[in-house]
């Protein structure tokens, strides 16, 4: 998970690890992608938008060039005015979801784009 917020990302950390998910979190960008090029093992991707450092558009875009297929959850409190198809193109799964988050709609969003559901 990469979040700037700290305490919405302690929040949604402890939500997720108790709906079963291990989470890793990282507080911007530039630092979940420092985690997957040293080898953090993940199934998918949550990020918000607007971060410092790099911010989701392009973490999306670095780790899906390495990972055509990789899941994505979008949490953004400012949405892109094209939706989803803003944020990638391909069939990987994307889903975005606007802030503030609610745990049950993002663990449902989660379990949907990782094929759970």
């Amino acid at each position: 998970m990469a979040e700037d917020e700290t305490l919405a990302a302690e929040v949604l950390a402890e939500g997720l690890s108790e709906a079963g998910f291990t989470v890793l979190a990282a507080p911007d960008g530039q630092a979940a992608l420092e985690l997957a090029a040293a080898g953090a093992a993940f199934d998918l991707l949550l990020t918000d938008l607007r971060m410092p450092r790099m911010d989701g558009r392009e973490l999306i875009a670095r780790l899906r060039s390495e990972r055509p297929d990789l899941p994505v959850v979008v949490m953004t409190g400012f949405p892109p005015p094209d939706g989803p198809a803003a944020l990638h193109a391909g069939p990987a799964p994307l889903r975005l979801l606007t802030k503030p988050i609610q745990i049950a709609p993002l663990v449902d969003a989660l379990r949907s784009v990782a094929g759970l559901v």
